[in-house]
């Protein structure tokens, strides 16, 4: 499914190369309900799946009923790194399918949500950071994050690619916003706990398995 028109293969982190989709709603559903904002791990990934780690503190403190300064969000990143960690998962065919793009001498990178910490945290643990070290691109490094597309361009932008010749590949409604609205084919990923039909509008379909992506 990757043809000779695509130059940059950008993959999100969470839910596409590290099996975060799991852990990370549950540890938000929790911090929020001590905020005093009850919401459950399906409640949150509908909520924020994709988006970056602002907008979720904004929410919560927009939501609270009690006072939430900048240590919620430090409590957040700290407990699901520890959860990560006690049992890191690559998602399934991510080995392989690096192993293929390598082998066809075709450029991959992260563009990610995330803090630039945190996908550290995330690949390190999973085993995969050496792979990416150096075409690293987060949230943290532009003004707007998903579903905006200042993230995307940027990693384009730096690593010499023309946006029309970019394939992403996601697993979030706001990450495939993202990629459209950057003018970048994208494929909507559902290894994970996303439904197909929230990934509908991705413009090269959608996958349930990253293998499927290793053939021309």
């Amino acid at each position: 499914m990757i043809d000779a028109t695509v130059d940059l293969v950008i993959f999100d982190c969470d839910g596409v190369l590290v099996d975060t989709e799991t852990i990370g709603p549950a540890v938000v559903a929790a911090l929020a309900g001590e905020a005093g904002w009850p919401l459950t791990p399906d409640e949150v990934r509908a909520r924020f799946l994709g988006r970056p780690e602002a907008y979720l503190y904004e929410q919560v403190r927009a939501h609270a009923t009690v006072p939430v300064g900048p240590e919620w969000l430090l409590t957040y990143r700290e407990r699901v790194s520890e959860a990560f960690a006690a049992a890191p998962h690559t998602m399934p065919g991510v080995t392989g399918l690096l192993d293929a793009l390598d082998a066809r001498g075709l450029p991959y990178c992260v563009g990610s949500s995330g803090s630039h910490a945190r996908i550290r945290h995330s690949l390190t643990h999973a085993g995969l950071w050496p792979r990416f070290a150096g075409r690293i691109f987060s949230a943290d490094d532009v003004a707007h994050g998903k579903p905006a597309p200042d993230l995307f361009l940027h990693a384009a932008r730096t690593l010499g690619a023309e946006p029309a010749r970019c394939l992403v590949i996601e697993d979030s409604p706001a990450g495939v916003d993202a990629a459209l609205a950057a003018g970048m084919p994208v494929i909507g990923y559902t290894g994970g706990p996303t439904e197909p039909a929230a990934l509908a509008h991705a413009s090269h379909g959608v996958i349930a398995a990253l293998p499927e992506l290793a053939t021309p």
